[in-house]
């Protein structure tokens, strides 16, 4: 018998809509990079013409497949070990997947597959830097239970996917940003709120 109310809510989710407005108005192809369960593909589904959702988990691929609509396809892939097509999507989009990837080697990969005036957008963990981190650390972890609490009060309990693949950060915000502005020049990288960082780069038009 639980004693203390599950307060758990899926944080990847809340930053769907961030990656939504970084989209260009108007989507033929989008690339999906570590599409899990499929949640995000099948939001990602009624902004383009065509979803391409990989991942190089076979459990995840099963339950995205059996969930998104017909213009998304979902393949089982490591995208660093696959030929993307240069140039060939309007937007490729991550939730909660860059940090489980080597950075330079994926931004170069990643970007190379956006067309002129197309977007990267990704949202992904950062490693901890307690001298800087410290108040949005505190903030959070405040807001996170007021966040769980409000949803489980309006019987909203989306926890996330049981048995989705997790790895421990190695880079901070500032990490990222140093390197990401490097390899991507004009790329925005910016501390989120609930244990997340956004990346966004529009490629030259």
């Amino acid at each position: 018998m639980r004693l203390v109310p599950d307060l758990r809510w899926d944080h990847n989710a809340c930053y769907w809509p961030l990656l939504l407005r970084a989209l260009p108005d108007r989507c033929a192809r989008v690339l999906e990079v570590g599409c899990g369960a499929g949640g995000l593909a099948c939001v990602l589904a009624g902004r383009a013409a065509a979803v391409d959702a990989l991942d190089r988990s076979p459990e995840m691929v099963a339950l995205a497949r059996a969930r998104v609509p017909s213009n998304v396809r979902v393949v089982e892939a490591d995208v660093l070990a696959v030929q993307l097509p240069a140039g060939g999507y309007d937007a490729v989009v991550g939730g909660s997947v860059l940090h489980h990837l080597p950075l330079d080697e994926a931004l170069r990969a990643l970007a190379d597959a956006v067309r002129p005036g197309g977007v990267l957008a990704m949202v992904a963990l950062p490693r901890t830097d307690p001298l800087r981190d410290l108040p949005v650390e505190a903030l959070a972890a405040v807001l996170d239970r007021v966040v769980g609490l409000a949803r489980r009060v309006r019987g909203r309990r989306d926890s996330g996917t049981p048995g989705m693949p997790v790895r421990d950060p190695v880079l901070t915000t500032r990490q990222v940003r140093a390197r990401a502005r490097a390899v991507l020049p004009g790329a925005r990288v910016r501390r989120l709120l609930f244990w997340r960082y956004s990346l966004v780069w529009r490629r030259p038009g």
